[in-house]
């Protein structure tokens, strides 16, 4: 504005700077610099955060397969108590000859 009213060279170039310094801040706003460092940091945490689920996964399987195990052991122990009453020697069934 000051350039339309002084009408001078100055105030031309006092304009144009200005109207360059809001551009740069916009740009600035806009894209912002890349911080690698912080970069770096938002990538750990996320690492972390990746490899902390899997190992919580990794545990709650082997727990599940720790309780599986444990039903099918006892199962099969089940199976052989029955399994030697099935077994066990009967009494013949019949009539009983001398002989």
């Amino acid at each position: 504005m000051s350039s339309s009213v002084l009408k001078s060279d100055v105030a031309i170039e006092e304009s144009i700077l200005i109207v360059r310094a809001f551009v740069a801040i916009r740009q600035l706003i806009l894209n912002p610099p890349i911080d690698k460092i912080n970069e770096l940091q938002n990538e750990m945490k996320e690492l972390k955060q990746y490899i902390e689920e899997t190992f919580v996964d990794y545990n709650d399987i082997n727990e599940d397969t720790r309780i599986q195990l444990e039903l099918i052991n006892e199962a099969l122990a089940e199976l052989q108590v029955k399994n030697k009453e099935l077994n066990k020697p009967r009494n013949p069934v019949g009539f009983k000859t001398s002989g």
